[in-house]
C-alpha cells in the first residue's frame, strides 16, 4: 500500500547525493537519463527547482522516491524504479499541478496557482505517463527520436569527408569560438525554443562538465574564417561504449553544399576514434530532412520521448 508523498524544494547541493542516486538507478532500468541537460543547468542556475519527493518508510526512516525539475513552463519528473506501481507518479504530478513552486531562491514555497500551460517530458515514452497524461488533460505536442546505429568492426565504416577548398575542419579551442558558436547556434536554431535560446553562459556551464572534451567539439570555418557548421559529440566518461551527436547545425546559408553529411561523417569516425560501439542522436520526428539523412547514414529507431502540453480547465467565472 502506499503512503503520501511530501515534495520539498530543495537545493542542487543539498540534495546532490540522494538526486544523482536517483538519476542513476533510473538510467539503468530506463536505459536514458530521466532528465535533460537543459533542466540540470537550470537547476544550477536558480532558474527552476528541484523537488524531491519522500515517504515515510517502515522502518521510521523517510526514502526519496523520485525527485522533479519544475520552472519555466516545463516539468520533468521520475519515480525511482524501486518504488514505481504503487501511483506515486499520480500523486507527484498532482502535488505539482495544485502547488507550482517558485524558481529556487525566489522563495521557499509554492507559487501563487497553476500556469496557464505546462509542457512536460515523457522520456521512453512509458506506458504510464502515457496513462498520467490522459487522465490529467495533457496533450503530445511533440516528439523526439533517439535514433542508433553500431559503429567499428563489422559494420559500414563512416563516409567521406568532403569539404570546400579552403575550409577548415577543428576541435573547439575557445577564444572567439565561444561567440561565434553560441551566434550561430542561434541562427541555425531561430525557431527552435530550447536549442536556439542558449547563452554564452549555457555553453560555458557545459564546457566544465566532466564528459566536455574540446576534441569532440567540431567546428567547420569557411575560407574567411567564418564560423559556418558544427558537431558536437558527446561521450560520458564512465561509459564510452555509446557516443552521441549532441548537436548539430549548419549555416542556412551553406545549405545544400552536402556539409551535414560530411560533418556526421567526422563525427561518426571520431566516435570510433573514441572507442564508441554505438552512435546516438536525437531528432523531432518530423523533421523529415534531417530524419532521412540520418536513416541513410545507417541510424535506426532506439526509444520515442514525447512532449506534453497541460490544457488545465478554465477558471470558474472565465469566458
Amino acid at each position: 500500500m502506499s503512503g503520501s508523498l511530501t515534495l520539498s524544494v530543495s537545493s542542487p547541493d543539498e540534495a546532490r547525493e540522494p538526486f544523482l542516486r536517483l538519476v542513476a538507478r533510473a538510467a539503468l532500468v530506463d536505459g536514458q537519463p530521466p532528465f535533460n541537460d537543459q533542466a540540470l543547468i537550470d537547476i544550477g542556475k536558480g532558474t527552476r527547482s528541484l523537488l524531491l519527493a519522500e515517504r515515510r518508510i517502515a522502518e521510521g526512516g523517510v526514502a526519496v522516491a523520485g525527485a522533479a525539475i519544475v520552472g519555466q513552463g516545463e516539468l520533468e519528473f521520475v519515480i525511482d524504479p524501486e518504488w514505481r506501481g504503487e501511483g506515486l507518479g499520480r500523486q507527484l504530478l498532482e502535488i505539482v499541478l495544485k502547488n507550482p513552486p517558485a524558481p529556487t531562491g525566489a522563495g521557499s514555497g509554492a507559487g501563487a496557482g497553476a500556469p496557464d500551460a505546462l509542457r512536460a517530458w515523457a522520456h521512453g515514452d512509458h506506458p504510464a505517463s502515457r496513462r498520467l497524461a490522459k487522465t490529467h488533460r495533457f496533450e503530445a505536442i511533440r516528439t523526439l527520436l533517439q535514433l542508433r546505429r553500431e559503429l567499428g568492426a563489422g559494420t559500414a565504416a563512416p563516409g567521406e569527408v568532403v569539404l570546400p577548398s579552403g575550409y577548415s575542419l577543428t576541435g573547439f579551442r575557445g577564444g572567439p569560438d565561444v561567440d561565434d558558436w553560441v551566434a550561430l547556434n542561434a541562427r541555425v536554431f531561430a525557431e527552435h525554443d530550447e536549442q536556439g535560446s542558449l547563452t554564452r553562459d549555457d555553453l560555458l556551464f557545459r564546457l566544465s562538465e566532466p564528459w566536455f572534451d574540446p576534441d569532440d567539439f567540431l567546428l567547420l570555418r569557411d575560407a574567411d574564417g567564418a564560423l559556418v557548421a558544427y558537431n558536437w559529440l558527446k561521450v560520458e566518461p564512465n561509459d564510452t561504449r555509446v557516443g552521441e551527436i549532441y548537436v548539430i547545425g549548419v549555416d542556412e546559408g551553406q545549405a545544400g553544399r552536402g556539409l551535414g553529411r560530411s560533418l556526421m561523417n567526422a563525427g561518426l569516425a571520431r566516435l570510433e576514434e573514441r572507442g564508441c560501439t554505438h552512435a546516438a542522436l536525437y531528432v523531432d520526428g518530423d523533421n523529415e530532412r534531417a530524419v532521412a539523412l540520418y536513416r541513410s547514414l545507417g541510424f535506426a529507431d532506439h526509444t520515442i520521448d514525447v512532449q506534453y502540453l497541460h490544457r488545465p480547465l478554465p477558471r470558474r467565472g472565465a469566458l
